[in-house]
């Protein structure tokens, strides 16, 4: 549920508290600055185990009749007065599915960001990740009317273009009537996907957990990453009198009192029930998780998970 002021109910975009969203000039801007740290905080690269072809040096050893005479590391040969020949990791094509949240409740925001702007982040992030020496990135939304498939390719093509794009969509009325779900974006991506893949899904898992089965068969194909974003407001209430929750994707309204203690407590705990009952169900599964919030540096958090997975 959404918190927002009773006053905030008559105003010309009730259903965007917080900061808004970022102009495209911005975008384009946060694009570079993200790959720039992404550099500096997060080193190597998705490696091979397969010998052959390739950029990286596994190995130099004497040359043996048959060997390619183009292999000849001539440094080494100099030095030791007997043929070397180099023999690299192969390079291998990594696939990368990002599967993205755009439904409704991603729009809500009232720290520093909305939670959409943390999903662009990530998507930013992995994509410079999932693009590097020849790898390939597909891209699969779901939560509005019109959720698009992006076929893998080499490259971010089309990465910051698809999101500048979904920010001009017109608002949807509150009616959440032909928004995809979350399970329906995972059994997009398990069909669009022909090796074992790594599928990152970047939401904030609100709703029916319907999504747990067709996810259980993902991860049994492939390398599934959960990335749930979360806003403060959404873990506790602040007293501030009278508030109405408000529901962005269903429109259902609730008003209630802020003031009382015992409704903070137990909204406290409710929430944070919930969210570890869908922290289980993803560890259940076997899908890695982690928690970036609209408050603070989320990209640190997500390179040290990263780099703590061996990424």
């Amino acid at each position: 549920m959404t918190t927002l002021p009773a006053s905030a109910l008559v105003s010309s975009n009730p259903a965007r508290p917080g900061p808004g969203s970022m102009p495209e000039g911005l975008l384009k801007a946060l694009d570079v600055s993200i790959a720039r740290r992404m550099e500096g905080l997060l080193a190597g690269d998705f490696r091979s185990n397969l010998l052959g072809t390739g950029s990286e040096l596994a190995m130099v050893r004497p040359y043996t009749p048959g060997d390619d005479v183009r292999r000849i590391d001539w440094n080494v040969t100099a030095r030791t007065n007997e043929p070397h020949v180099r023999v690299d990791l192969a390079e291998r094509v990594l696939v990368t599915w990002l599967v993205l949240d755009t439904s409704l409740s991603m729009q809500f925001g009232t720290a520093d960001r909305r939670k959409a702007d943390v999903a662009e982040g990530v998507a930013i992030a992995i994509g410079h990740l999932a693009t590097r020496r020849g790898n390939r990135l597909g891209i699969v939304t779901f939560g509005d009317a019109k959720p698009r498939t992006i076929p893998p390719r080499q490259g971010r093509i089309g990465l910051v273009g698809l999101l500048a794009a979904l920010r001009r969509e017109p608002e949807e009325s509150g009616n959440a009537a032909g928004a995809t779900s979350l399970s329906q974006g995972i059994s997009r991506a398990g069909a669009g996907t022909r090796q074992r893949s790594l599928v990152v899904v970047v939401s904030d898992f609100r709703g029916p957990q319907d999504w747990r089965r067709p996810l259980l068969e993902l991860a049994s194909r492939h390398d599934v990453v959960a990335v749930e974003i979360r806003d403060p407001r959404e873990q506790e209430l602040a007293n501030v009198g009278f508030l109405r929750l408000v529901d962005p994707e269903t429109g259902r309204q609730l008003r209630v009192d802020t003031r009382s203690r015992r409704l903070r407590e137990r909204f406290a705990a409710a929430a944070s029930a919930e969210r570890a009952q869908v922290a289980r169900a993803l560890t259940s599964i076997g899908v890695r998780h982690v928690v970036l919030t609209t408050s603070g540096d989320w990209l640190r958090p997500l390179v040290v998970f990263l780099r703590r997975r061996g990424s």
